[in-house]
């Protein structure tokens, strides 16, 4: 009792912040400056990977959730896209990848077996199907369904990836949709990696299991196309989260449109 009075004098986000989000109110931008969302971390990616959507002229983009699992960050999504799409002009499609039938089995140690084993957080896929309003479920091995994904769905340009599925040869299998062509993906594309930080009872992780081994071989296997944390990116928060340090971005430097300059100042020369 004592903790949860302290927390709610010393943290404002359970105090200031509660009304708003619980109210709303105010643009998007705004509400993400001090994360009233209830997931923060979606919201951030999604809104600018929009923004950077706009401003190289492409007018509908594809978000992509690896590992639904029982669909929350879906149905999450379906409202942010709604809000985004409300204030910029952009059309955002959504897809969802999952075996539906909860984690394969792991491939070696890689995959993290002490703490994630087959058939973790299988998914009712009914029930969700229900609640889904515009996102397309896309079920099977990632290894099998990430290949044929551009032919079989024909997508607007990936722009945020949002990514949980525990293991290391399931997180380097989804990686490979940032292989796509220039005209299926941005320069840029905003991610979100749930398994880069752990506690003690957490996994351990670090870069030679899970997604960070993961996501550095990936970055060795690539010349010209890197995942990496947004430097300093906490720093720049109003309100510094955990979520900051689980923030990537998806860097394709030999993308045709990778140089177009896409800041909204226009004209940065300095005043007189």
């Amino acid at each position: 009792m004592i903790r949860k009075i302290l927390n709610g004098v010393l943290d404002p986000s359970l105090l200031v912040f509660k009304p708003w989000k619980k109210f709303g109110g105010g643009s998007f931008g705004l509400r993400l400056d001090y994360d009233i969302f209830s997931r923060p971390h979606y919201a951030f990616c999604t809104y600018y990977a929009a923004r950077q959507a706009c401003a190289l002229g492409i007018g509908r983009i594809s978000v992509a959730e690896f590992g639904v699992a029982g669909g929350r960050g879906l149905i999450e999504l379906e409202s942010l896209a709604a809000e985004v799409e409300a204030e910029l002009p952009v059309k955002i499609d959504i897809y969802g990848f999952d075996t539906g039938e909860g984690l394969p089995d792991p491939v070696d140690y890689r995959d993290l077996p002490y703490i994630w084993q087959a058939g973790f957080y299988k998914m009712d896929q009914d029930a969700l199907k229900r609640r889904l309003k515009r996102s397309k479920l896309i079920l099977g091995n990632v290894k099998d369904t990430v290949p044929t994904f551009i032919q079989k769905y024909d997508p607007a340009p990936l722009a945020a990836a949002f990514l949980d599925l525990d293991f290391w040869s399931s997180t380097l299998d989804a990686m490979k949709i940032f292989e796509a062509p220039d005209d299926r993906i941005l320069p840029r594309v905003f991610c979100y990696c749930d398994d880069v930080i752990s506690s003690i009872d957490g996994g351990l992780l670090n870069d030679y299991v899970g997604q960070l081994a993961a996501i550095k071989d990936y970055n060795d296997a690539q010349p010209s196309r890197k995942m990496t944390r947004i430097a300093g990116l906490e720093r720049t928060r109003r309100i510094p989260a955990k979520w900051n340090d689980q923030i990537y971005v998806h860097h394709s430097f030999d993308h045709r449109s990778y140089n177009t300059y896409v800041h909204e100042d226009t004209d940065r020369q300095l005043k007189v």
